[in-house]
C-alpha cells in the first residue's frame, strides 16, 4: 500500500552539450509550474539517470513514494535512461506506488509489459479530441503510438484515428497519458484533478 503523504520523484531526459560530449539530465521548467498548481503542498524531487540500482537507492533514501515518468527522447535513444526508468517501474510495482507515465513514460510502461510502438502521423505539435473514460481535447507531441493495449492495462482514451492516448493498470495505481499536462500555458483543471486522483 502506498504511503499516505506524497513524495514525488520526477525522471529526466538525457541531453548532450552542443559543443562537446557531456551527457546531462534535464527537465522542462513547465513541470514546476504544473505541480505548483496541482499539488502545491507535495514535495517533489528530480531523479537523476543513475541506472536502475542507484536510482532505486536514491529514491529510497529520499523516501519517494510517487513517480512521474516524464516525456522526452524515444525509448532506445538513451540506454541509461531506459535502464533507470525500467528499474524504477519495477521498484514502484513491488511497492504498489502510484505512477504517472507521460508520453514516453506511458510508452515505457507498455514496453515493460511487452508492447511495442509504431509510427503515427498527425500527432506532433497539435491538439485533438480523445474519447473513452476521458473525453476532452488534449495536446499532442508524439510520433510514436502503442501498437496495442499492454498486458495488465486497459485503455481509457483513444484519439479519433484509434490510437491509444491513455491507459490504466488493472491492479496497480498506474496511469499513462500521451498528452503533456505541463505544456499548457495555463494548467487545465481536468489535468490538475486527474493528477490529484492519481497521487492523493
Amino acid at each position: 500500500m502506498a504511503d499516505s503523504t506524497p513524495r514525488i520523484g520526477l525522471t529526466m531526459r538525457v541531453v548532450e552539450a552542443p559543443t562537446y560530449c557531456e551527457p546531462r539530465d534535464a527537465i522542462a521548467h513547465d513541470w514546476s509550474r504544473f505541480l505548483k498548481s496541482a499539488l502545491p503542498d507535495a514535495p517533489w524531487l528530480l531523479v537523476p539517470n543513475l541506472g536502475a540500482e542507484d536510482a532505486i537507492r536514491f529514491c529510497k533514501k529520499w523516501k519517494i513514494n510517487r513517480l512521474i515518468i516524464t516525456g522526452g527522447e524515444d525509448i532506445g535513444v538513451s540506454e541509461l535512461r531506459d535502464d533507470t526508468e525500467t528499474g524504477l517501474l519495477n521498484w514502484a510495482g513491488r511497492a504498489s506506488y502510484p505512477v504517472l507515465g507521460i508520453c514516453r513514460g506511458m510508452q515505457l510502461m507498455a514496453a515493460r509489459a511487452g508492447t511495442s510502438c509504431r509510427h503515427v502521423e498527425g500527432h506532433v505539435a497539435t491538439h485533438h479530441l480523445v474519447t473513452g473514460e476521458t473525453e476532452r481535447k488534449v495536446n499532442s507531441y508524439h510520433s510514436q503510438a502503442l501498437l496495442e493495449c499492454p498486458t495488465g492495462f486497459r485503455v481509457t482514451a483513444r484519439a479519433g484515428d484509434g490510437t491509444i492516448e491513455a491507459i490504466r493498470h488493472t491492479s496497480l495505481p498506474w496511469f499513462g497519458w500521451m498528452w503533456h499536462p505541463e505544456r499548457e500555458d495555463v494548467p487545465k483543471l481536468e489535468d490538475i484533478h486527474a493528477l490529484q486522483r492519481v497521487f492523493l
